[in-house]
């Protein structure tokens, strides 16, 4: 029996390819699969068919291929007649897209299709970054927004990420529940592909929206210095030529780009991972940040949404670092009594006391900017979020121009923030972040993540710590377990547990499986006073922050 069961998957599998080849525009692919059916290789079928990419909030994200469970141009104009049935005709959708492998095809594919089921389709002119097309969906007035890309994936991947539109706190952000379940049960209901009406009268917008991205990031509180020197790296991605116009037009000093990084190379040939928080990522960025003498190395990541910062000889500053100095710099340059800042349940536990101090609100959030893009309320300004995966998200006095993580407006900030320093007496951003361990205690944080190949694992650990919570970590005792699952202080549910520890120094330990790979993630903090030197402080949070990683570590299988 278990015989006849192999063979009758191996048979469904290879017609589930027969019916895919029918339907394939794309000759790449149909001869992939075409050579996998001759081989009578079923493990790969199985790896492609036997399940699919699940479109949720983050959109889909995967491998490059032939099938359901791989991003090929079926799956791409499927979710895009997904998007078209959702939205219904008549609507306006703006596609963006980054400089990775197929990444114009799928765009222009979602162009065709939307276009044939009787939107409006409006393809930016070039790849771009991201929170290019996060402010077009609002700038263009545009129902919905698309943007192709895998942002820091390896080159193998791509992505495919929507945008709500339309007006409110949520114009021009990621949609969150039940769009994604609304969207993804559309997609279900799309037949094949080669079914679909396609049309032609899409619009290429015209480059006067990149010129209206950047008078408005430019139009953030900059300050006035700008005797800064600055080299940087948009780690092969499209961030480059956006960034140095930004500069220009800001009046700072041109940086000096990694030539070997400069330009966008889907292969990303210079580094293992393409994210500037993977080990290795910066080499080349530090090295030649010393070599230049430079006072900050900054790096976006390949769809620069995300911005990685560094003081050549110290190295790369945490995005809870970045997070509470920028946070401060938007404060101390922002006014009015409605202003509202917002980080997640496993950033620092930094902002609230710079709020406090600055008499304004502070948001907790769950992880991810489509629900930082909606923090405040009615009447509430968000000047201010950050992620600690080194994404933020600025404003101004009036409004804030992007709705989502913003790297090239981050550089900018954080490059005027280094100048004003600078100018003080020659003070960097390590000075500022001694002052504020100084005024708010030490906050150190870091983190732990465990790759699992059975993904099993990341729900039955969960399960097992909640049944079996841990009394310490380390030589820190479990003084309060948050339990967001059921929800938490007004937060939708999520998979995710706080523990708060006491003993020879207060902390935080933060556990929840990743939303968009398969790991455990553990996001550590140790708060300390600071009654003495800075860095002998730092150096006690440092041991205890390697006692926690190594009590997280022995938790997980």
């Amino acid at each position: 029996m278990g015989g006849r069961d192999v063979g009758d998957t191996a048979a469904s599998l290879r017609r589930q390819a027969e019916a895919w080849l029918e339907q394939d525009p794309d000759p790449r692919t149909r001869d992939e699969l075409r050579a996998i059916l001759d081989a009578g290789d079923d493990a790969a079928l199985a790896e492609r068919f036997g399940a699919r990419l699940e479109f949720g909030t983050a959109g889909l994200r995967g491998a490059l291929g032939a099938g359901p469970n791989r991003m090929n141009r079926v799956t791409v104009m499927r979710a895009a007649a997904g998007v078209g049935r959702w939205l219904g005709p008549g609507r306006c959708v703006v596609i963006g897209y980054d400089a990775r492998h197929r990444s114009a095809d799928f765009a222009e594919d979602s162009a065709a299709v939307l276009t044939g089921a009787g939107s409006t389709a409006l393809l930016l002119p070039r790849p771009l970054p991201t929170p290019v097309l996060a402010y077009a969906v609002r700038s263009l007035g545009a129902d919905a927004g698309i943007m192709v890309t895998a942002s820091h994936n390896p080159p193998q991947d791509n992505g495919y990420k929507v945008y709500m539109g339309g007006e409110g706190p949520g114009a021009g952000s990621q949609i969150v529940a039940p769009t994604d379940a609304e969207i993804s049960a559309a997609i279900d209901a799309v037949g094949p592909v080669s079914e679909l009406k396609l049309g032609s009268g899409w619009t290429v917008v015209d480059e006067e929206i990149v010129e209206r991205y950047l008078d408005a990031i430019t139009a953030l509180p900059l300050g006035s210095d700008r005797a800064i020197s600055v080299t940087y790296t948009p780690l092969h991605g499209v961030g480059g030529s956006t960034l140095r116009t930004a500069f220009e037009r800001v009046g700072f000093p041109a940086p000096s780009v990694v030539p070997e990084q400069a330009e966008p190379d889907p292969d990303f040939p210079t580094v293992a991972f393409p994210n500037p928080e993977e080990p290795g990522a910066m080499d080349l960025a530090l090295a030649a940040g010393r070599c230049n003498g430079s006072d900050l190395v900054l790096a976006n990541d390949p769809d620069a949404d995300r911005l990685a910062v560094a003081v050549p000889g110290h190295g790369l500053l945490t995005g809870d670092e970045v997070g509470g100095l920028l946070a401060e710099y938007i404060l101390r340059h922002t006014a009015g009594g409605d202003r509202v800042v917002a980080t997640t349940i496993v950033s620092a536990g930094l902002l609230p006391k710079i709020a406090t101090d600055y008499g304004v609100r502070s948001v907790e959030t769950l992880t991810g900017f489509k629900w930082l893009a909606r923090a405040g309320g009615p009447g509430e300004r968000n000047v201010f979020s950050y992620e600690e995966a080194l994404g933020y998200c600025l404003g101004g006095d009036t409004s804030r121009p992007v709705a989502d993580k913003d790297g090239i407006s981050a550089a900018l900030a954080v490059a005027a923030m280094a100048a004003e320093a600078k100018r003080d007496g020659g003070r960097t951003l390590l000075d500022l972040l001694d002052d504020q361990a100084r005024r708010y205690g030490l906050h150190r944080t870091a983190q732990v993540a465990v790759r699992v190949r059975d993904l099993s694992l990341l729900a039955s650990t969960m399960h097992r710590l909640r049944a079996e919570p841990p009394r310490a970590f380390g030589s820190l005792e479990v003084e309060a377990v948050e339990d967001f699952a059921e929800g938490r202080d007004g937060l939708p549910a999520t998979d995710a547990l706080r523990y708060r520890l006491g003993g020879p120094a207060r902390a935080r330990v933060t556990l929840r499986p990743s939303g968009t790979e398969p790991k455990l993630k553990a996001y550590l903090e140790v708060i300390l006073p600071v009654d003495g030197e800075v860095a002998d402080t730092r150096a006690v949070a440092d041991a205890h922050i390697e006692e926690l990683k190594a009590a997280v570590r022995e938790m997980f299988p």
